[in-house]
């Protein structure tokens, strides 16, 4: 009998783990859904002696009057936009230095990226 009602205890133990695992797992998947489901794409490059920045979702629909602002190495704003309806944005290189751009696509989606001097040219 005893050894019965210790089968019993590792076997509820077994289910009880396995059933934390599956639960963490959902969890953590839903997680990572949340954190996708916010996320947004912003690219830029220079071309002559303007920035085009381009973002978009991950579905791939474009950032319509998204927020682009753009900071010097000083964290200093030099220049800031709003993206047409195909998520693209272009505004004259406000200076030479090492610029992020920041993208508020709103509802919480923003991202950045980092325009390196090396890229922007003379």
């Amino acid at each position: 009998m005893k050894m019965q009602k210790h089968n019993s205890v590792e076997k509820m133990n077994r289910i009880i783990k396995n059933s934390i695992a599956v639960l963490l797992l959902l969890l953590g998947t839903g997680f990572l859904e949340s954190a996708q489901a916010h996320k947004v794409n912003i690219f830029a490059y220079v071309e002559g002696g303007n920035i085009y920045t381009e973002s978009y979702f991950p579905d791939g629909k474009p950032v319509e009057s998204g927020t682009i602002e753009v900071f010097d190495s000083q964290k200093q704003k030099v220049a800031s936009g709003l993206t047409d309806k195909d998520g693209k944005c272009v505004f004259p290189v406000p200076k030479k230095d090492d610029l992020t751009i920041f993208i508020n696509a709103s509802m919480g989606h923003k991202n950045s990226y980092l325009l390196k001097k090396s890229e922007i040219g003379d």
